[in-house]
């Protein structure tokens, strides 16, 4: 009675999701620092991310597909040669009277310069097909960051023995 064996579209779909997931429009984290866009050479740079979960809509072989990320762990690149991660720590953002403190993605910069801080936030997906049940998404959606500048100064501590009270003209007064 009937020609054809019914399609399967679900593995179709689920076939093609993975690739589609990677080039979704999924918004990566922004990155931010402190103290910036300014540094001290040999001080704690505060690094964090913000990364949110984010729901859409695609159509996929003629049908319509909800895709959910959810943001999973981060690879911070330092711009000096120095990365971190995956981790699934975003970082926070700290009082300015805790700034220079060690945090899980602050780093330390050995010389001065202009760098680009980014970060690869690793997404991890739900999809679902015309309203159906959520199924996970096969591996992992990686985006990344726009790079954060940060330039890296020196500061130069000079110890002098004149009183500047005594003799105001004294070297360092």
């Amino acid at each position: 009675m009937y020609s054809e064996k019914p399609r399967d579209i679900l593995a179709e779909i689920a076939a093609s999701i993975e690739h589609e997931f990677q080039n979704s429009p999924v918004v990566p984290a922004t990155v931010a620092s402190q103290p910036g866009p300014n540094t001290l050479r040999g001080a704690e740079t505060n690094l964090y991310a913000d990364a949110v979960e984010q729901a859409f809509d695609i159509n996929l072989l003629g049908q319509k597909v909800h895709i959910k990320a959810r943001p999973l762990s981060y690879a911070w690149d330092y711009g000096d040669g120095i990365s971190l991660g995956p981790t699934p720590n975003s970082g926070a953002q700290l009082p300015q009277d805790r700034w220079g403190e060690k945090t899980p993605t602050s780093h330390i910069y050995t010389i001065t310069g202009d760098f680009a801080v980014t970060v690869a936030t690793h997404f991890r997906g739900t999809y679902s097909v015309n309203g159906g049940a959520p199924l996970a998404i096969p591996g992992q959606g990686t985006f990344t960051s726009a790079p954060l500048p940060v330039s890296v100064w020196r500061s130069v501590t000079k110890t002098y023995a004149d009183d500047c009270h005594q003799n105001p003209l004294g070297v360092g007064c």
